[in-house]
């Protein structure tokens, strides 16, 4: 098949799109790049490129694809939380239309990264993909949005699924270090501390990015009628820890590492379990690998095995806000987030 990647030097992008190609698809990627400083270890994705931001998508660029994986926006809360005007506009109105075009355009499969965030401030109790929405932040309000409207474009000639990933880990040549495992290794390889803002009580599912690569993977391969305009929680249910069950996880994996809480650490309302048995039922094709541990040990190997240190991953060569700060303090960058060199 051919597909279009949004946001295939992302994150996640970056780890999917090899995927793709190596089962043998043709792949080509679209990403306004706006962390093409940020590369961590390995070389990027080699696939055809469209440099564009997705809110100037054409009909155009559209031509001749089987599938849309759209994985394109502004990918964490911090950065949502910049603009989130901004960020409604690109993460919500710009996927929206994108998935209009592609109607428009005879794409029959579109395959949306969601998130659990949408469950939000959820509480203990498990939440499925039947549970009410309860997003806490404009990354979290756009994602609920998109799925929405996206929705209401099914019918027999566009077929919608939305993956509503769990909080994501794992090594990626465009790592992010503000999601929770990748970030707790990272304290406590360079300063040998794991150190927790909030009281640890909240829950989060966590899955490896290679595993929700196979997700979108087992959804692009799956009969239509299993996916069509269905929504699935990505990850295992078992995978659901709260924050100081991971903290004492790399803590162990982590040598000489110790953990701390802040004198005035408290709750934090964004907690949510998430039950993840629908994709494993419906998809027998996919088959998450990774667990916490097993994710630690990848992690710390990958820093140290380039030495990471304190001053870059807090720095703006990895932290996204920072680093979209200093894009626009030089200029490079302007308010509305476009590029102007």
């Amino acid at each position: 098949m051919r597909i279009l990647v949004t946001g295939h030097n992302g994150y996640i992008g970056a780890i999917l799109t090899p995927m793709l190609v190596a089962e043998g698809h043709k792949v080509v990627g679209l990403d306004t790049d706006y962390f093409e400083a940020c590369t961590f270890g390995d070389d990027m994705p080699d696939v055809p490129t469209v440099r564009k931001d997705i809110r100037d998508i054409e009909a155009s660029d559209l031509q001749g694809f089987d599938a849309v994986m759209h994985l394109g926006g502004l990918s964490n809360d911090p950065l949502g939380d910049l603009n989130p005007e901004l960020t409604g506009e690109i993460n919500h109105a710009a996927s929206v239309r994108l998935a209009q075009l592609a109607k428009e355009a005879g794409i029959e499969r579109f395959i949306f990264s969601s998130s659990c965030s949408n469950y939000g401030a959820a509480g203990e109790d498990f939440v499925d993909e039947e549970s009410e929405f309860n997003p806490v932040t404009p990354y979290g309000v756009s994602k609920v949005l998109v799925e929405q409207d996206v929705a209401k474009l099914a019918d027999g000639s566009f077929s919608p699924t939305f993956l509503r990933n769990s909080t994501a880990y794992g090594v990626s040549p465009r790592l992010r270090f503000d999601l929770v495992l990748n970030n707790l290794v990272a304290w406590a390889y360079t300063t040998g501390l794991v150190y927790l803002k909030s009281d640890g009580t909240p829950w989060r599912p966590i899955v490896h990015i290679e595993d929700i690569s196979r997700a979108f993977l087992a959804v692009l391969h799956a009969p239509r009628d299993l996916v069509h305009n269905e929504a699935f929680n990505v990850g295992r249910t078992e995978e659901n820890y709260q924050i100081r069950d991971i903290a004492r996880i790399v803590v162990d994996v982590v040598p000489d590492s110790r953990l701390e809480f802040a004198q005035d650490a408290g709750p934090d309302k964004r907690t949510y379990r998430v039950n993840c048995d629908k994709i494993l039922q419906t998809l027998p094709e996919f088959k998450p690998q990774w667990d916490a541990r097993r994710g630690a040990e990848e992690l710390l190997a990958a820093y140290q095995k380039i030495g990471l240190s304190l001053e870059e991953f807090e720095g703006p060569r990895y932290k996204r806000v920072a680093h979209i700060k200093e894009l626009q303090s030089k200029g490079r960058l302007d308010e509305s987030l476009r590029w102007t060199t």
